[in-house]
């Protein structure tokens, strides 16, 4: 076989070659033109529809796999937003059907009072003296959803210092003297002597260490016992409200600090609960860097722990 036969040959080969792998190319490029049109379509038909389907695709091409795998992460996250939404939504209408109640109820001892007096054309001290109470109570009703609206809006201005928290614990424990005194409950208390500093605002402390303590009132009072224990480590500052009441079951232990969240069983009347005590607390301890949480063992021991900067100069 002379050159030129062997050079045509090979020519030949070559172009063969060529041919298959352009006719390759050709199919894989169909091949996967045809999965990007399905995948478009797949994810069309789940924005339309709403769905919470994901974006299927069979295929050996990484970046076509990893194209599917981003898509379907942006649905995920589609998936949560929605569901925030709707819990949000939920949330919402809870809330203003809550506000309605309550603002509803002494309004409607307020008119009745007033009503009385009307009509009998005489002032009663007894009753102004009733009307006045249930006012305040509206009052600080519309105030605590005020806080909780600026606090979520994040429109409170909050300064934080140089906050003894030793000292501001005793002061409040001791605004709870007679309720605790009436209720019979036992109060133990363990607050070193050593000044402890934490980073924090005094209004914002005492609005929290009151919101804890009224709802340890409140639900933990069959317990007969409140504890409160500050301690630290190196960066924080800890302090432990314990009681040993009806305590909070495991599955309301997250939704405790959600805005208008009660428990349907509380039977004291002395200091009204209306789920914004402890949602505020909690607000306010984030925005000071903190935070707060609970563990529980019903009629054993119930603790909510505030967690607060420590300052150490």
């Amino acid at each position: 076989m002379d050159n030129s036969t062997t050079i045509m040959i090979m020519g030949v080969a070559i172009a063969i070659l060529v041919g298959i792998v352009l006719y390759q190319q050709m199919v894989i490029r169909k091949g996967t033109q045809r999965k990007l049109q399905l995948m478009g379509k797949k994810l069309e038909e789940i924005l339309n529809k709403d769905s919470d389907e994901k974006v299927m695709v069979f295929t050996d091409n990484e970046v076509l796999a990893e194209l599917a795998s981003q898509i379907n992460r942006i649905l995920v996250d589609r998936q949560r937003i929605k569901a925030e939404y709707r819990k949000s939504e939920m949330s919402s209408k809870k809330m203003l059907s809550n506000i309605s109640h309550d603002i509803k109820t002494p309004m409607t001892v307020i008119l009745g009072y007033l009503e009385i007096m009307r009509l009998s054309g005489q002032v009663n001290k007894e009753l102004l003296k009733k009307v006045e109470i249930k006012a305040q109570k509206v009052m600080d009703l519309i105030n605590q959803f005020f806080t909780l609206a600026k606090l979520e809006a994040g429109d409170m201005n909050i300064e934080l210092s140089r906050i003894k928290i030793n000292e501001l614990c005793r002061e409040n424990i001791l605004e709870f003297y007679e309720i605790l005194t009436q209720k019979e409950i036992r109060v133990e208390i363990d607050i070193p002597e050593k000044s402890i500093y934490v980073q924090g605002n005094k209004d914002a402390l005492q609005r929290i260490i009151f919101n804890i303590i009224s709802n340890v009132v409140r639900y933990g009072f069959e317990g007969k016992y409140l504890g409160v224990f500050l301690h630290e480590d190196e960066k924080n500052v800890f302090i432990d409200f314990v009681d040993k009441g009806q305590g909070i079951d495991p599955v309301f232990a997250e939704t405790i600090f959600e805005r208008l969240f009660t428990l349907e069983d509380s039977r004291n009347k002395e200091i009204q609960g209306n789920g914004l005590g402890l949602t505020i607390a909690k607000n306010l301890a984030v925005q000071m860097d903190g935070d707060i949480s609970v563990t529980s063992e019903p009629y054993i021991r119930t603790v909510f722990t505030v967690k607060l900067k420590k300052i150490v100069y």
